[in-house]
Formats: structure tokens, C-alpha cells, sequence
């Protein structure tokens, strides 16, 4: 089980989120807070395994409060969910202990993925982000990624595969070890018409012509991500 808390000004969003992601069986909501500073206090009562943490908050902001719970609870996942995909937000998040962003807009299967991610360690980025850290200059992009994110990617990867959701990024890894539509639907525990629709973006997303070559983009490139 996943222990979240909630992190918002916003009590509509709280409330929002906690009917939503409660429905996961794998997630639990521990808790919620109204800004930075009562985060780290409910980080330290309830010890929760991923914060979704607000950027913009009264008392103490979504930074201020990703700094203070890095430092002192290091083993905490916090997971950036906010309205502004600013990269000033991104680098200031990131560079104090963030170990992803999303937007609101994200579908709630999409933020319940997200956060299993974080929690094994991985980084998770909203479709674009992870693309504009990746084009800024080495020195800049350098000082804007969190250490545990691959520090080069191959050269030809195509521009697409950064927007590539996390439930994308699974279809694709099941492709590659040849499943079928309805052997992923069985194993992601979706529809056959929803599998569809996903290979249907990554392969537009990739520029990819069919399975085959999805398959093979696949077998060459996700062993290179992985941590």
C-alpha cells in the first residue's frame, strides 16, 4: 500500500483528489494539508510514501516545502501537481528535491500511475517538460534534472517519446516483448479498445509505423532508461 498526502490550498482539489485516488487499491490517503508549512508537519505525523505537493500556497509555497521535507525526511517521494508548467517552477522544484511534476489536467489513471512510479524511484514529468529540460544546453539542463534521471538520452530518440504517458510507456514495454492487444488489456487490466487507442498515440508519438517497429524502437532504447 501507498501512503499519499495531499497538498493544496485548495479544498475543492483536496477533497477531489482524495474520491478519486482512494479508489485505487493500491493507494491510500493518509492525510491533506492546506499549504507548505503544515505539509512538513503532517510529513512528519503521518510518514506518508509520496507527497502530491501544490507549487503556489499561502504561508509556505510547494518549493519552500519540497526543500524543508527532502532535507529532513530524504526517503519521502514528492510529486508536483500544479497548474503552471513554467520552467522556472520545474528547475525550482526539482533542484530541491522533487522528484517529478504534473499538471491538474492530468487523467486520474494517468496521476495513479504517476505516483507507483515516483514511489519505486523513478522520475515522472508531464508530456513536454521532460522535453524542454532535455533541449535546453548541457549546462543549463545539467543544473535543472534530478540526479536520478538518465543523464543522456540516444541521440535519435524522437521528440515524441518524452509526452509518452506512463500508461503508454507500459503498453510499449509489453509490445516489446511481444503482447498482444489483448494480453496487455489482460495485464493492465483495461479494455482491448482502450490498449488500441494507446498504441494507436505512441506509435504517432514515436512516428512509428507499426508494432513491429515499436517493438524494436523499444528493445534499443527503454533498456537504456532504466535506472
Amino acid at each position: 500500500m501507498i501512503r499519499v498526502l495531499l497538498v493544496d490550498d485548495q479544498s475543492i482539489i483536496r477533497q477531489g483528489l482524495k474520491a478519486l485516488l482512494q479508489l485505487e487499491p493500491d493507494l491510500q490517503i493518509v492525510g491533506d494539508a492546506e499549504n507548505g508549512q503544515v505539509a512538513v508537519q503532517q510529513v512528519e505525523a503521518l510518514q506518508p510514501d509520496v507527497v502530491l505537493m501544490d507549487v503556489r500556497m499561502p504561508v509556505m509555497d510547494g518549493v519552500a516545502a519540497t526543500t524543508a521535507i527532502a532535507q529532513q525526511f530524504p526517503a519521502v517521494k514528492i510529486l508536483m501537481l500544479t497548474t503552471f508548467d513554467e520552467d522556472e517552477y520545474v528547475a525550482a522544484a526539482l533542484q530541491q528535491g522533487a522528484v517529478g511534476y504534473l499538471l491538474k489536467d492530468t487523467p486520474t489513471e494517468e496521476l495513479a500511475n504517476a505516483i507507483r512510479t515516483v514511489h519505486k524511484g523513478y522520475t515522472q514529468f508531464a508530456p513536454g517538460i521532460l522535453q524542454r529540460l532535455i533541449a535546453k544546453p548541457p549546462e543549463a539542463a545539467a543544473a535543472d534534472l534530478p540526479p536520478n534521471l538518465p543523464p543522456s538520452l540516444p541521440p535519435d530518440l524522437p521528440p515524441g517519446f518524452a509526452e509518452l504517458t506512463p500508461r503508454e510507456r507500459e503498453v510499449l514495454k509489453l509490445i516489446a516483448q511481444g503482447a498482444s492487444n489483448r494480453e496487455i488489456a489482460k495485464a493492465l487490466y483495461i479494455s482491448e479498445g482502450t490498449v488500441k487507442n494507446h498504441v494507436t498515440n505512441l506509435l504517432g508519438r514515436l512516428e512509428l509505423r507499426d508494432r513491429t517497429q515499436a517493438a524494436i524502437f523499444a528493445n534499443s532504447v527503454l533498456p537504456l532508461l532504466e535506472p
